[in-house]
């Protein structure tokens, strides 16, 4: 399956964004010089508030969302072009179904429910990196949330969670973007507060 995301790290509101300052006036070469040629432009990579603004633009296609072949058994997915480079998907869930706990690796990511509800639980904690099987997690670090349609969020690197649609009946259908390109997904399973590491993905996985 793709990955979904699918943090506690929320984009800044919009009055919190800085725009980007006017560039100064280019000044005249001294005498006998020939000006400096401009540096080539970089495109930035795209933000978490980026990548929250671009799936909430694609879930706003009432046809693209339509489009989504649904299964009544497993989930969908169709691969999107996402802003700057960036990995996007468009995803349906049937009822009962979701993704169980993962994260993205250095990836940080936002996704929007298009249709339908879904349910994210998740870590409100930094988990090492690498060289653990097993951890034992606080009181407190968990959350959770209901995203009905229009509703979405951003979160950063490392983020841990669970998206599932607790629907009996009826589908969700999500858009998710993740930059920089998904490099893995670390999949755990949970018993009470112990968190254990059961296997790493890879892109060829899921593409």
């Amino acid at each position: 399956m793709v990955p979904v995301s699918v943090s506690p790290v929320l984009p800044a509101p919009a009055s919190d964004v800085l725009a980007p300052s006017a560039p100064a006036e280019p000044s005249a070469a001294a005498p006998g010089l020939a000006a400096a040629a401009p540096a080539a432009s970089v495109a930035a990579a795209p933000t978490q508030a980026e990548l929250l603004a671009y799936v909430t633009r694609v879930a706003a296609d009432a046809a693209l969302i339509a489009s989504l072949p649904l299964d009544p058994e497993g989930r969908t997915w169709v691969r999107l072009d996402g802003p700057g480079g960036s990995e996007a998907w468009l995803i349906g869930w049937p009822p009962g179904t979701g993704t169980g706990w993962h994260d993205h690796a250095d990836s940080v990511g936002a996704f929007l429910t298009a249709d339908g509800e879904l349910t994210e639980n998740s870590l409100a904690a930094r988990l090492p990196t690498d060289g653990w099987k097993t951890l034992e997690l606080t009181d407190g670090v968990d959350r959770s949330r209901r995203l009905a349609a229009g509703r979405g969020r951003a979160f950063g690197r490392h983020h841990v969670h669970e998206v599932f649609n607790e629907s009996p009946d009826r589908h969700a259908i999500s858009v998710h973007a993740y930059y920089p390109p998904l490099p893995q997904i670390r999949r755990y399973s949970r018993t009470g507060q112990t968190l254990r590491l059961e296997q790493v993905e890879r892109p060829g996985d899921w593409q």
